[in-house]
């Protein structure tokens, strides 16, 4: 009568447990002033030409003449067509306005995809990994037991220091593989070779990547595409998911969207077709005032306000990874991403790691093993936060650090991340 998977599933503790250890010390401390670089909402407001957008789109809502009620499911062509000519025309790309579907959130549409696919799809995810690609599966019951801290079904592409924290090409066969970048948590970024390999690989071995670009406006290294769709051929097989929140600040206005292009099919049915069902069957529509807002971005004005607080969060984050490196821990992402990766100094574990930082310097970060079994002994740390707070943090963790060790391995070269 109800799902059994939901039963089946671990609980999602990490963030909860964070909170709880944070709060635990703070009433023992109230003079404590606590730093938090595990954040993973944004602390700046919205740009002013979001916010103009906004009001002019509330006034609309207050006449006769300009009210909108339901909107297409799809996104107003408004948004989707300066989603076309933001972020692919400029690339290159071929992707046409009709293959776009705006929704309400990455996670939202990521969680949602795996609808498409059959129950015993079979599924690969980098590790570590945004925890919303295995839960979602999980639910749907295609990932088999949860023995060991491992799901039996799943397939597992770890990402460790051997490889430069990048995923390597499944030796086992797969339907599908999620794939992020720039990535959350390590900050890497998949290089145009490294995506090549992974469209001729999906291409050979008749399967779909889920490529999540949430954080692609963070993107700095011209080695590194903005889209898997700058690849040739990835219109045939792969579905694509791009986010306002981080980009723009739209954690809490909720706004994102989709690319399934027209040419992605499986064994006769066109994905883009079944996409747009479902679509219009559970959704809506995403507000048209939010969607003006997102609208706003690429104007002239809106894209040097967005694009400076993009500046503002790298530069934070080059501290944090300057701050780790010169204390010898070799730390990844940080320059096409706002997060940095790293494993736990001294031999911690991540759990040990962030009691030490809590208890001793008063910063709190994210235990790497929330997004994984390959993040058990790692770490993240989120530029997230205020410029003030920041250059505190780094200055706080260059006195632990060294009094902890260095980690047990050399510092690792990893292409464009280092």
């Amino acid at each position: 009568m109800i799902n059994p998977h939901y039963g089946n599933i671990p609980p999602s503790y990490l963030f909860s447990e964070v909170a709880t250890r944070v709060r635990t010390f703070q009433d023992a401390n109230p003079d404590q002033r606590i730093l938090r670089l595990g954040i993973g909402d944004v602390t700046r407001p919205l740009a002013p030409a979001v916010v103009e957008a906004l009001q002019d789109a509330v006034q609309e809502q207050a006449s006769d003449a300009t009210f909108r009620g339901y909107g297409p499911e799809q996104g107003y062509a408004f948004l989707r067509d300066a989603i076309i000519a933001g972020e692919y025309a400029p690339i290159g790309t071929a992707i046409t306005a009709e293959e776009v579907f705006v929704g309400d959130g990455s996670k939202t549409d990521t969680a949602g995809v795996q609808e498409l696919f059959d129950a015993d799809a079979r599924v690969a995810v980098s590790d570590p990994v945004y925890p919303v690609y295995v839960d979602s599966n999980a639910l749907a019951g295609r990932l088999g037991e949860f023995v060991g801290g491992k799901w039996s079904r799943l397939t597992y592409l770890d990402c460790i220091e051997s490889n430069g924290y990048r995923p390597s090409l499944p030796e086992a066969p797969v339907d599908l593989v999620y794939l992020c970048s720039p990535n959350n948590p390590t900050g890497t970024s998949l290089s145009r070779s490294d995506l090549e390999q992974w469209v001729t690989w999906a291409r050979e071995n008749d399967a779909v990547i889920l490529f999540d670009a949430a954080y692609r406006a963070f993107i700095t290294d011209d080695s590194a595409p903005r889209s898997i769709y700058e690849i040739e051929g990835a219109e045939e097989v792969a579905i694509e998911f791009g986010s306002f929140s981080k980009t723009a600040g739209f954690t809490g206005l909720r706004c994102s969207w989709t690319v399934v292009p027209k040419a992605l099919r499986r064994e006769g049915a066109s994905l883009h077709a079944m996409w747009s069902r479902r679509h219009a069957t559970k959704f809506n529509g995403t507000p048209y005032i939010v969607q003006r807002a997102a609208e706003a971005i690429y104007s002239p004005e809106g894209r040097e306000q967005v694009q400076a607080d993009i500046d503002y969060y790298m530069r934070n984050a080059g501290l944090i990874r300057e701050a780790l490196n010169a204390s010898g821990v070799a730390a990844v992402g940080g320059r096409n991403a706002p997060y940095v990766w790293f494993r736990c100094p001294g031999g911690l574990d991540s759990w040990e790691f962030f009691d030490r930082l809590l208890a001793e310097i008063q910063v709190v970060g994210t235990p790497g093993v929330g997004f994984g079994p390959a993040g058990a002994d790692h770490f993240r740390l989120s530029a997230f936060g205020s410029h003030e707070d920041t250059l505190e943090a780094v200055a706080r963790l260059t006195t632990l650090i060294p009094a902890l060790g260095r980690t047990d391995s050399s510092p690792v070269l990893v292409r464009s991340e280092s």
